[in-house]
C-alpha cells in the first residue's frame, strides 16, 4: 500500500470532505467516542469547518481512497464551547490553533501517518502565527461497560509529541452514543503544546 499524505487548504477543501465525513463517523463509532454518526450533521459541522480562515485537512489517500484524515484552524474560528475553557483564563485565542479529529483506518496505523497528520498540522499553526496548538479528548472511565480489553490510550503518542494535557481544563460536548435516541453530554479534556 502507497500512501500519500496531501495537505489541502482553501477552496480544495471542498472536495474532501464528503469523504472525511464518512470516514470520522466510521471511526467514531469505535471506542472511545462510540458516536452514532449522522451525515446530515457531519456534512454541515465540516461545511463551517472549511469556511474558517487558514483550515486545513491532512488527507492520507492509499490510491483515490481516503483513509484517513487529520484537521486543524485557528481556535478563534471555534465555536464559544471550544474557545471559553481559554478565554476565561485570559488566553489570547489568536495565537492559538485547535487541532480537530484525527482519523485513520485501523490497518494503516504503527505507518507514522499519526506522526504526519501532526507535523503537517504544526506546520500550518506555525505559518499562520500560533504560538500554541491544542485538541480537546473524550475522558471515558476506566470501568466503562464498552471499553475493549487491551486498549491502550492515545496518551503516550500525544506526549511524545510534545502535548500535555491542561490542568484542570475541559469543556463538555454532546453527542448520541450507539444505542441512544438523544445526544448525551460528554466531558473532553485540553491537551497543548508550544509552537
Amino acid at each position: 500500500m502507497d500512501v500519500r499524505i496531501r495537505p489541502i487548504t482553501g477552496p480544495e477543501l471542498v472536495d474532501v470532505l464528503p469523504g472525511l465525513a464518512r470516514l470520522r463517523i466510521e471511526i467514531f463509532s469505535g471506542w472511545p467516542y462510540l458516536y452514532e454518526g449522522d451525515l446530515h450533521y457531519e456534512t454541515n459541522y465540516l461545511r463551517e469547518f472549511s469556511r474558517a480562515p487558514d483550515a486545513i485537512v491532512v488527507a492520507a489517500l492509499d490510491g483515490d481512497d481516503l483513509i484517513g484524515a487529520a484537521t486543524a484552524s485557528p481556535m478563534q474560528a471555534q465555536s464559544e464551547t471550544f474557545r471559553a475553557p481559554f478565554e476565561t483564563r485570559g488566553i489570547d485565542t489568536a495565537r492559538l490553533f485547535y487541532f480537530g479529529e484525527s482519523v485513520l483506518y485501523p490497518e494503516y496505523r504503527g505507518r507514522k501517518i499519526g506522526h504526519a497528520f501532526f507535523d503537517h498540522r504544526e506546520a500550518q499553526a506555525r505559518k499562520c502565527g500560533a504560538t500554541a496548538a491544542t485538541f480537546a479528548a473524550v475522558l471515558r472511565p476506566e470501568t466503562h461497560p464498552k471499553k475493549p480489553e487491551g486498549y491502550a490510550p492515545l496518551d503516550a503518542f500525544w506526549m511524545k509529541r510534545g502535548y500535555r494535557p491542561v490542568a484542570n481544563m475541559t469543556t463538555q460536548l454532546a453527542w448520541p452514543e450507539q444505542g441512544e435516541s438523544e445526544a448525551s453530554v460528554k466531558t473532553m479534556q485540553y491537551w497543548r503544546r508550544d509552537l
